[in-house]
């Protein structure tokens, strides 16, 4: 296989503190010999257990991004035993964009995995994270909330995995990270996804679901700044005590979780984030916008369940997703 373009402008092996980028040659009109340049902070104190973590995989989702330029200027190498590796924008055209998918080549990251040394940029920084960067890791952390179309409720998610060891692994670094929500996450549509990648690579994984909005909140931006702090104590990379707060836990346990609109227009949701809902209640309501004087199409609870997501702006179109339910696990 070929090697990767990417070139990173740190030392992987050094010691202390480095700020530096994941150099990617784009050649295009505006600029012939050009490159796209990915932020990058790696903190290293001898050896010991590594951590990757991860914003802007999509490219409008701002919680982990906030979290994490604020760790890479503030962590000193003293601080920790082992290595961090930090990059907050990680699909950074998309950041730049504030667009869930790249303007460049119009990939989502997070469905380009393993990725192509010779593919499109999304399919090259995929490529770099596959077959660089998460081979490196120990634990891997990586921020996601709703972007502009869809908010969550707050949680940090692992996923269900055959290895029972690593799943379990997993699911402790999750209740470490310590959300006001810890769910067993059902993927939608898994394939090509960095979570995938990471899990089969046999490393610990957790994700999260931070609000949306395509924006952030103090609330969320918290929960995200003491989850890292959490999961680096529980790594071991960093000492001291953890941070916990009482975490209701949930699970997806099949597909009737998700709830998709057949039709488009107005939405108005009859139950807010976080309400208990039973089989065949409303969830939500969808009105025509191209006439008046008919009744909306009524979308149902296909489950007993907790609202844990629900579609953000205020039309729809047919297919969209609309509303995702849990169930709250009670040990």
């Amino acid at each position: 296989m070929r090697d990767n373009p990417i070139s990173p402008t740190i030392s992987f092996g050094q010691d202390g503190v480095q700020h530096g980028f994941l150099r990617l040659p784009y050649s295009r009109n505006e600029s012939a010999w050009g490159s796209i340049q990915i932020p990058i902070t790696m903190i290293k104190n001898g050896e010991g257990p590594c951590a990757l973590l991860t914003g802007a995989n999509h490219g409008d989702e701002y919680e982990g991004p906030l979290a994490l330029v604020g760790l890479a200027q503030t962590l000193r190498a003293e601080d920790i035993t082992g290595t961090i590796i930090i990059v907050p924008f990680m699909n950074h055209p998309a950041f730049l964009a504030g667009t869930r998918v790249s303007p460049i080549d119009d990939v989502n990251l997070n469905r380009a995995f393993p990725g192509a040394p010779d593919g499109t940029p999304t399919a090259k920084i995929a490529d770099y994270f596959q077959r660089t960067l998460l081979p490196m890791a120990d634990i891997v952390l990586d921020f996601h909330s709703g972007g502009k179309t869809l908010d969550f409720l707050p949680f940090a998610a692992s996923h269900v995995l055959d290895d029972a060891e690593q799943m379990a692994r997993c699911r402790a670094a999750r209740d470490a990270f310590n959300a006001p929500f810890s769910v067993e996450m059902r993927e939608i549509d898994a394939l090509g996804m960095y979570d995938d990648a990471a899990e089969s690579l046999g490393k610990t994984f957790v994700t999260t679901e931070l609000g949306g909005g395509g924006t952030a909140c103090p609330e969320t931006v918290g929960v995200a700044r003491k989850g890292i702090h959490n999961l680096l104590i529980h790594a071991g990379i960093l000492q001291g005590e953890l941070d916990l707060s009482p975490s209701r836990v949930l699970s997806q346990p099949d597909d009737n979780c998700f709830h998709f609109a057949d039709t488009g227009g107005l939405i108005e949701f009859s139950i807010p984030l976080g309400e208990n809902v039973r089989k065949n209640d409303d969830i939500a309501h969808i009105w025509p916008v191209h006439y008046t004087g008919r009744p909306p199409r009524t979308i149902k609870a296909q489950m007993d369940g907790i609202l844990t997501a629900r579609h953000h702006p205020g039309l729809v179109l047919p297919g969209d997703c609309v509303a995702v339910l849990a169930i709250e696990i009670t040990e």
